[in-house]
Formats: structure tokens, sequence, C-alpha cells
């Protein structure tokens, strides 16, 4: 295959956003998983604290330029190629609200493009990522304001998560950018029923 840069999603404010709440969140001998790494950014500079990272990518050309950028890079579609638990897994997942006639049927489309109400990508990622998180463990969700924080924090419950905002960003255009930390609600049984909690 050659390699086509134009089918790569290259670092952006959001990207940046997430690499700066990975950086603040991971700890010395996480086992950290990216999911959706794309150019590779975000994985590369967590690398240097936790050398145990791995990415996933379903884009080809992106999955190849990571990898030549040295990061450990399992080329498919989110946590499908993956077994065993991680302790921080980071995603900046495809958050725009996409009509069926706005999609360009290219790779670059599988970092961009949210489904119609732009969760659509995130509501098949979270309950994998419940599944290969290990019990204390994190994961940092960059979404959009145009994603719908509230109905993102929701869903989170629905799957006995706890879910805050780490960090936000506004963009020129009055798009707010935030990224969610998500962890077990330890309060909750695996059933989803939960303990009442008191003031």
């Amino acid at each position: 295959m050659i390699l086509d840069t134009n089918q790569i999603y290259f670092p952006a404010e959001d990207t940046f956003l997430l690499m700066r709440a990975a950086l603040r969140e991971v700890k010395h001998g996480d086992r950290v998983l990216e999911v959706g790494t794309g150019s590779g950014a975000v994985a590369k500079a967590v690398m240097d604290v936790a050398p145990q990272t791995v990415a996933t990518e379903i884009n080809p050309h992106a999955a190849q330029y990571a990898g030549e950028q040295g990061v450990n890079v399992i080329r498919g579609n989110l946590l499908d190629p993956l077994a065993g638990e991680f302790d921080l897994i980071v995603f900046n997942a495809p958050y725009l609200p996409t009509m069926p006639e706005e999609r360009l049927n290219d790779w670059l489309e599988f970092a961009l493009d949210g489904g119609v109400t732009g969760r659509e990508v995130i509501e098949k990622f979270l309950p994998d990522a419940v599944l290969h998180l290990a019990k204390f463990g994190r994961i940092l969700l960059l979404i959009s304001s145009s994603t719908g924080l509230a109905e993102i924090q929701e869903l989170c419950r629905r799957y006995a998560m706890i879910c805050i905002v780490a960090d936000s960003e506004k963009m020129e255009d009055g798009e707010m950018l935030y990224v969610l930390r998500i962890s077990r609600d330890l309060c909750c049984f695996p059933d989803g029923s939960c303990q009442s909690r008191r003031a």
C-alpha cells in the first residue's frame, strides 16, 4: 500500500487538548491503550511515561504512519482486536454529527464521522471499553458540545460509570471541546444497581 497522508487526521486543537489531559492522567506502570490513534501523536506522548502503551487504528494509512513514528499499533476497529485490561484508555472519538449525504466514504471519514447524532461510535466504544478497563482504570474521552455532553454523561451512568469533565476548551466558532474522565462507580454492582449514597 502506498501511504497517503491526506487520509490521516493530523494533530489539531482536539488532539492537543486530549494530549495534555493524558499526560496529567498517566502514571508510571500504566497499561495504556489509545483507540483510533490517527497520526499516533497522543500515544507517542504518553509512551515516555508508560512504555507499555498500545494503540488501535482502523485506517491503514494512519496505522502505517503511527507505526513509523514508533507507536505499537494494532490495525482494527475500536477495541475489536484486543484482549486484556488497561489502566488508561484514551479516545479522541469521531464526534461530528454527520448525515449520510455528507459522508465522504474515504479513510479519513473514520476520524470524523460520529453518525447522525455524533454519538454513534461512542455508543459502540463505551460498553467494550468498560469490559477492558481495570478495576481502578480510567477512560479519557474527547467529545464536542455538538456531541451532547449531557447525553454522554447519561450513557456513562447507564454502564455504572462516573463521568466528570477533566478539561475543556472553547473554539473560535463557539464550539466547546471536552475531555471526559470516566471511571467505574465502585458503589455499583455488576448488574448495574447501585448502593445509595449518603450526603
